[in-house]
């Protein structure tokens, strides 16, 4: 159903005295005054319910916004109305009648003369602060400066749809959800949506970024921000920030602002979507109405050139504008001197994964997951200097086996080894740990297991293995993922280890329903990567998230 105008709003409330607090609240910044100004008491204004008083004050914030407009527009109206009825026998076609008229039609509405409204109204207008007029804008100082054109361009309304691709460190999420704000406060009948693939990992990520971005910019005091539901309020205006997962359509579909439309729209971590078909099918369901939107979608390029959203950027699109960046036009003091020199070492050792990270650029062609994979040969005596060795079990039964791994990392290489291995089925936990004795694993080496079986990790304890449950987050799978991938180098023994080989020289990208690489892990085949993912779980944890 299309929403209500303002007008239509006012009017569709219960009571007069509703209406008259709207218009008196419209005309000051306490709400005691307007409260004695509308004629009633505290105690009736506190007795309607808190979400009646919070609508309330929303539509007097939208009305003072407008107040200008608002006030000839009612008029206009009203005028439009009165023109029909007849006054002493005759139509009002006299300006002066219809005047009057309208005045009559509004006086019926609002309970109070229309012409001496638009006088308080335009007067209040005057006398409030200015800043509550003017046009909210971005400090130099938040944005770095290989966005200034874009942020341009977006004022401008240039542009629908904005892509902000870029690698770590780039400052494009923190300026989509700076621009945002802007757009919501300069347009009091906007919402905002922000969707990523999965919905649990809204909180940590794009909730926390504009939460980060409304505290930057000084305005704490003006949003409210809650956790259940996952919303966002902008105070004066009642405008909403909603936060939704890709996951979940049908929650898309379901949000109904109580005025006005979602005309923003902000897709994060956008290559995490199956396709430009499930992103189509969520702008069409969120983006229903009103004359213009902005659609911004950010995210760093996948490796593959062939991945989904490389090959969508090949093709040109009108209302299309799309920014590259990165962190080397960043200020050193907002990444900090510890960020520049892990990535100019990373850029030493290993190039292409340099690129990729920091600079945002695909540097691989197919779907492989894993291009830096080695297949030798480890010689026992390599094995006997290794310093740090790491566990790492992966629960099954069958058809799914149970995989144990173990690995050596040499972090001054940034490289991996991983030279044994056990696979085995349809094994009791009692079967299993006999079988990881047998391998040479004794108590004193900590074993990292899938957490998700915290009764086979008891069991194991319980038969005098030390083994532990890996940390697990909503995104760790993408994290460990990532972390292997960067590495200079894969080591694996394929004559000691022949399912890890296979598995980590065959993994691939999923493939969506066009045929297109997208950037997420399949959950088959991946037994062994999964066990090296638990035993390196300590390294790629400490290292961080990006």
């Amino acid at each position: 159903m299309k929403p209500k105008n303002l007008r239509a709003e006012i009017e569709s409330l219960d009571s007069d005295l509703k209406i008259q607090y709207v218009f008196s609240r419209c005309k000051t910044t306490s709400n005691g005054k307007a409260i004695n100004d509308a004629g009633f008491s505290t105690a009736t204004f506190y007795g309607w319910p808190q979400e009646e008083r919070d609508y309330l004050n929303s539509l007097a914030m939208r009305l003072k916004t407008e107040t200008g407009l608002r006030a000839t527009l009612l008029l206009q109206e009203a005028a439009e109305s009165a023109a029909k009825v007849k006054i002493d026998g005759l139509k009002s076609r006299n300006e002066r009648i219809k005047q009057a008229s309208a005045t009559e039609v509004l006086d019926r509405i609002i309970g109070k003369p229309f012409q001496s409204l638009i006088t308080q109204v335009n007067m209040a207008a005057d006398e409030e602060d200015s800043q509550e007029m003017t046009l909210f804008n971005l400090p130099a100082n938040a944005i770095a400066s290989s966005f200034f054109d874009v942020y341009r361009d977006i004022q401008a309304a240039a542009h629908t749809e904005y892509v902000f691709k870029g690698g770590r460190g780039s400052t494009k999420s923190s300026f989509a959800s700076e621009v945002l704000i802007e757009l919501l406060i300069n347009n009091p009948e906007w919402h905002a949506l922000v969707a990523r693939k999965v919905g649990n990992t809204l909180r940590d990520s794009v909730y926390s970024q504009i939460v980060w971005a409304i505290d930057y910019l000084g305005l704490t005091e003006k949003f409210k921000c809650i956790t259940s539901p996952l919303e966002i309020t902008y105070i004066p205006t009642g405008q909403k920030i909603y936060f939704r997962g890709g996951d979940d359509p049908l929650k898309i579909k379901s949000i109904k602002p109580r005025f006005g439309y979602i005309n923003i729209l902000w897709f994060e971590e956008l290559d995490q979507f199956k396709g430009g078909s499930e992103v189509r099918s969520i702008v069409q369901s969120a983006l229903r109405g009103g004359d213009k939107a902005y659609v911004f979608m950010s995210f760093n390029p996948p490796r593959s050139k062939t991945n989904w959203v490389n090959k969508m950027l090949e093709i040109p699109k009108p209302n299309r504008y799309v920014h590259e960046s990165d962190y080397r036009t960043v200020p050193v003091d907002w990444l900090g001197q510890a960020f520049i020199d892990e990535a100019e070492y990373l850029k030493e050792i290993n190039p292409a994964a340099y690129e990729h990270e920091y600079l945002g650029l695909p540097t691989t062609a197919g779907g492989l997951v894993f291009e830096n994979v080695e297949i030798r040969a480890i010689t026992d005596e390599e094995i006997g200097q290794f310093d740090r060795i790491h566990d790492g079990l992966d629960f099954g039964y069958y058809p799914d086996p149970a995989q144990w791994v173990r690995c050596h990392y040499d972090a001054a290489r940034m490289t991996l080894y991983i030279f044994d291995e056990y696979r085995g089925w349809k094994h009791s936990n009692s079967e299993l740990y006999e079988a990881l004795v047998e391998m040479g694993v004794g108590p004193e080496d900590t074993v990292i297991a899938d957490s998700a079986e915290p009764k086979s990790i008891a069991d194991l304890r319980a038969y005098g293995l030390s083994c532990i449950g890996a940390e697990k987050g909503p995104e760790s799978v993408r994290y460990s993922m990532k972390w292997l991938q960067s590495l200079v180098k894969i080591v694996i023994d394929n004559k000691r280890c022949p399912y890890a080989a296979e598995e980590f020289l065959n993994y691939e990208h999923e493939l969506n329903k066009d045929g297109e690489y997208i950037s997420a892990f399949p959950d088959a085949d991946n037994h062994a990567i999964d066990a090296v993912r638990y035993a390196t779980n300590r390294i790629w944890k400490r290292r961080g998230k990006k």
